[in-house]
C-alpha cells in the first residue's frame, strides 16, 4: 500500500467539563513528527464519577496502546486495520468487563469509542456510540460515521410524520444508547473495511456528543469562518461557543481537530501560524496530546489534572 508522503496534519484538541459535576470524557492522539500515521481516541463515558469517568479512561488506555504497538511498520498497520480497531476495542471492552466484576459499585458502567487513524490521506475509523466523526469539505458539513443512538430512528419518525419536529427534538430518548463498550457483547460497531481518501483542505473533528450542544448550521459556519486559521483557533472558538451559549444542561464535550494539508509550500506557509508541541507521550486526567505529524498542534486543556493509573 502506498502512502502519501507530501502531508501534513494541524491537529489541535479541546475539552469542557460544561455544567456537568464531572468529567467523563476522555480523549488521547498521536500524531507524531516525521510519521505518516496519526490517531486519535476519543471515549464518552456513562456510570458517574468512579464508573463512567473510569470506563472511558480504560477504553482510551486500551486502544491507544493497541494502536502505538501495531503502528510500528506502518505497510502491515495500514493492511490489517480494520481487524486491528475491532480486536482493540473487544479488548478494551473486556477490560471493563473485568473492572465492574471486581469492583461491583462500577455495574452499569461503560463507554463509547471513536478512533480515527489517518495513514497518509486515508482516513479510518472504529466508533461505538453517538461520539461524532465530522468532515468539513468545500464548504459543506456532514458526519462520516454512524450514530449508535435512538437519535437516527427519532429523526426518522420526525420525517415521516410520526412525531413533531418539536416532540422529536425534545423527546427523551434521544440520547439512549444502541451500543457501547460496557463488558456485554456489543451490538453494532461502524469500522468501515476501506478507507477514506482524504483531500487537502479538509477538516476533521472527531468529538463526543457534547459539541452537539451546538446546532450543525453553528459547527458549520465556525469552520467556514475559521477555514484559514490553525487549529487551535478553531478548536477555541468551538469552546468559547459552547460556553458562550450557557446551557444548564450542557454536557461534557471533548474533541480534536484536524486540518488536514495536502501541498507541501501551504504547509512551510502555516509552520508560522501553529505553535509546536513538545514531544513525547503527555498524560492528563481526561485528555492528552503529541505534536502532530511535521508540523506542531495546540493542547487545550481546561480543568484537566494529572493522569492516574485508576483504569487498571
Amino acid at each position: 500500500m502506498q502512502v502519501v508522503s507530501d502531508i501534513t496534519f494541524d491537529v489541535a484538541s479541546g475539552i469542557s467539563q460544561g455544567q456537568r459535576p464531572y468529567q467523563e470524557d476522555a480523549l488521547v492522539t498521536d500524531f507524531s513528527l516525521g510519521s505518516d500515521i496519526g490517531f486519535a481516541v476519543l471515549a464518552d463515558g456513562m456510570g458517574g464519577h468512579a464508573a463512567g469517568d473510569v470506563a472511558s479512561k480504560i477504553v482510551v488506555t486500551e486502544v491507544f496502546s493497541e494502536l502505538k504497538l501495531q503502528s510500528g511498520d506502518t505497510f502491515a498497520f495500514a493492511s490489517n486495520l480494520p481487524e486491528i480497531l475491532r480486536d482493540a476495542a473487544f479488548a478494551a471492552n473486556d477490560c471493563v468487563k473485568g473492572h465492574i466484576q471486581t469492583n461491583a459499585e462500577t455495574a452499569g458502567m461503560g463507554a463509547t469509542l471513536l478512533a480515527p487513524v489517518f495513514v497518509g490521506s486515508r482516513l479510518y475509523w472504529i466508533s461505538i456510540g453517538d461520539s461524532p466523526l465530522l468532515l468539513y469539505r468545500n464548504g459543506v458539513l456532514r458526519q462520516l460515521n454512524e450514530d449508535h443512538s435512538m437519535a437516527p430512528q427519532i429523526d426518522f419518525m420526525i420525517q415521516t410524520g410520526m412525531l413533531s419536529e418539536d416532540a422529536g427534538r425534545n423527546h427523551p430518548d434521544r440520547s439512549c444508547l444502541t451500543s457501547v463498550l460496557g463488558g456485554e457483547e456489543v451490538p453494532r460497531i461502524d469500522c468501515p473495511g476501506e478507507p477514506f481518501e482524504l483531500r487537502d483542505s479538509d477538516i476533521l473533528i472527531a468529538a463526543s456528543d457534547g459539541i452537539q450542544y451546538l446546532s450543525f448550521p453553528e459547527i458549520e459556519d465556525i469552520l467556514a469562518a475559521n477555514s484559514d486559521k490553525p487549529s487551535r483557533w478553531i478548536a477555541d472558538t468551538l469552546l468559547a461557543r459552547l460556553e458562550a451559549h450557557g446551557d444548564p444542561e450542557q454536557d461534557n464535550a471533548s474533541f480534536t481537530v484536524v486540518k488536514v494539508v495536502l501541498d507541501r509550500a501551504q504547509a512551510s506557509d502555516d509552520r508560522t501560524h501553529v505553535r509546536s508541541g513538545g514531544s513525547g507521550r503527555e498524560q492528563v486526567d481526561q485528555v492528552a496530546a503529541r505534536s502532530p505529524s511535521r508540523f506542531g498542534s495546540a493542547l487545550l486543556m481546561r480543568g484537566a489534572a494529572l493522569f492516574r493509573s485508576s483504569a487498571q
